[in-house]
């Protein structure tokens, strides 16, 4: 005897860019967004009975995030996010959850001749906003915002030793290093019992990306890290302490390795220790931390 015990589906990598037009002004912004969608609910006969009558097509799910993005504001992501998935709980009544996120792409307006370009934009950077929302049925909306693929490097102000050393142990004890990684750092809201108290809170959802990226890379630069564990931990401190409406903060941290070359083989050349100037970048394996920190 078998039985389904868990379900959902939905579309994933739905393509979204919007323009904002101020004719007064005479400028525009714009954003562009990667959006996926799931849904759970009774649902389980369309799986074990080939019954289709409960099945809302994953095309319909598409065309869904483009009327509303039409009929309401995609900034902040959060809101949006949190529109959709509650629009297809209150919807249909067979679903009891929609799981919502977005991935939005970076477009930072030109400084041509000096200043602002009304409609030139660029890409500045991998980094991207990331929200992910979940409305339940009797319960709420979850909303976690997320910074994503954050690169930052510091040449030195880290260390590393005092770890366990035993007969697998080779890596030597440092108390200066190069220190790299891609930061993805999330937070997770308390949850927001309607939608209309996630639309009272969007003035904040700005300033809390903006503090923890500033908290992340002010933290990162000035921190004498003996770990990245302890780094991140100092990190998660001071989001919480910035922003009272979250309730966790998680970070994953993947250490980027820059190894000395010995060059002493090319007539003596001193390149390790205090003398190293050039490292070798390295790809894999790397060390990868992760640590959630909760009120």
């Amino acid at each position: 005897m078998v039985n389904l015990s868990a379900a959902r589906y939905g579309k994933d990598n739905i393509r979204v860019y919007k323009v904002y037009r101020d004719k007064e002004a005479g400028t525009q912004e714009v954003v562009e967004m990667t959006v996926g969608v799931l849904l759970l609910g009774d649902i389980e006969t369309s799986y074990t009975q080939a019954d289709n009558s409960v099945v809302v097509a994953t095309d319909t799910m598409k065309n869904t995030v483009y009327v509303l993005a039409k009929q309401h504001p995609v900034s902040p992501p959060e809101l949006f996010g949190s529109t959709v998935a509650s629009h297809f709980v209150d919807t249909y009544k067979h679903i009891h959850s929609a799981q919502v996120r977005i991935i939005v792409h970076k477009w930072t307006r030109m400084t041509v001749d000096g200043k602002p370009h009304p409609h030139s934009f660029l890409r500045d950077g991998a980094d991207t906003r990331n929200v992910e929302a979940v409305a339940t049925e009797g319960k709420g909306v979850d909303v976690r915002s997320v910074i994503a693929g954050l690169l930052v490097l510091k040449s030195t102000g880290s260390a590393f030793h005092g770890f366990i050393r035993d007969e697998y142990a080779t890596l030597p004890e440092v108390s200066d290093r190069i220190l790299s990684t891609e930061v993805d750092c999330g937070w997770a809201w308390e949850t927001f019992p309607t939608l209309k108290d996630v639309e009272a809170a969007v003035p904040k959802f700005d300033d809390a990306w903006n503090s923890a990226r500033q908290i992340t890379i002010e933290t990162f630069a000035k921190d004498e890290s003996a770990s990245v564990q302890n780094t991140m931990y100092k990190m998660c401190e001071q989001i919480l302490s910035a922003v009272p409406m979250v309730k966790a903060v998680d970070y994953s941290l993947p250490n980027k390795h820059y190894f000395e070359i010995d060059l002493s083989w090319h007539k003596g050349l001193k390149n390790t220790g205090k003398d190293a100037e050039v490292y070798a970048p390295q790809s894999d394996p790397n060390g990868l931390i992760q640590c959630t920190v909760s009120r």
